[in-house]
C-alpha cells in the first residue's frame, strides 16, 4: 500500500502541473516564463520582437518590443502571476490563460489596450470584444498599421 501511494505522488510531482504560479519574466509579447518554464499565453498573438509597425503618421516603430514592455508593466503592478495550464503548442511550450494576483486577465488586457489581438482560430474568438474596443480607441497597433503577428511570420520566413 505504501509504495502503491509513493508512485501516485511521485508522478503527481513530475507531470505538468495543472497551474503555475511565481514571478513571471518576459520573453516576448505574448510569452512568459515562471519557474523555469515558458507560457504561451492563450488565445492571442503579439507583434514579434523584431516587428516593425506603423505609427499614425506612417513612422515606423518597434511594436513587438514597445507589446512586450507592456507586458512587463502589467504584471508587474500585481505579483505573482498564475496560469492554468491547458496544454503544450507545437513548440512544446505549455500554453495557458494567465492572471495577475489581482484577478486581472493577462490576454483581455493586451487585446484591449492594443498590444495583442484575439487570435481566433485558438480563442474561438473570446478576445474579440476587447479587439474591437483596441481598434475603436486606436490603442496600441491600431493607432497606425501593421501586419498581423501570423501574416508578419509568413512573410518573414520566405
Amino acid at each position: 500500500m505504501k509504495l502503491g501511494i509513493i508512485l501516485v505522488l511521485a508522478s503527481a510531482a513530475i507531470a505538468d502541473p495543472v497551474s503555475i504560479t511565481g514571478r513571471a519574466s518576459i520573453v516576448d509579447g505574448d510569452t512568459i516564463e515562471i519557474q523555469g518554464r515558458r507560457v504561451r499565453i492563450n488565445g492571442v498573438d503579439a507583434p514579434e520582437t523584431r516587428q516593425l509597425c506603423k505609427d499614425e503618421k506612417g513612422k515606423s516603430y518597434r511594436c513587438g518590443k514597445i507589446a512586450a514592455d507592456a507586458l512587463d508593466g502589467f504584471l508587474a503592478s500585481s505579483r505573482p502571476t498564475t496560469c492554468r495550464i491547458l496544454g503544450n503548442d507545437r513548440y512544446r511550450r505549455l500554453v495557458g490563460s494567465c492572471y495577475r494576483a489581482d484577478g486581472a486577465e493577462v490576454a483581455a488586457w493586451m487585446v484591449r489596450h492594443g498590444h495583442a489581438l484575439d487570435w481566433p482560430q485558438y480563442s474561438q474568438g473570446a478576445y474579440a470584444a476587447e479587439e474591437a474596443a483596441a481598434k475603436n480607441n486606436r490603442a496600441g497597433v491600431w493607432r497606425g498599421t501593421f501586419a498581423t503577428p501570423w501574416q508578419w511570420r509568413k512573410a518573414s520566413r520566405r
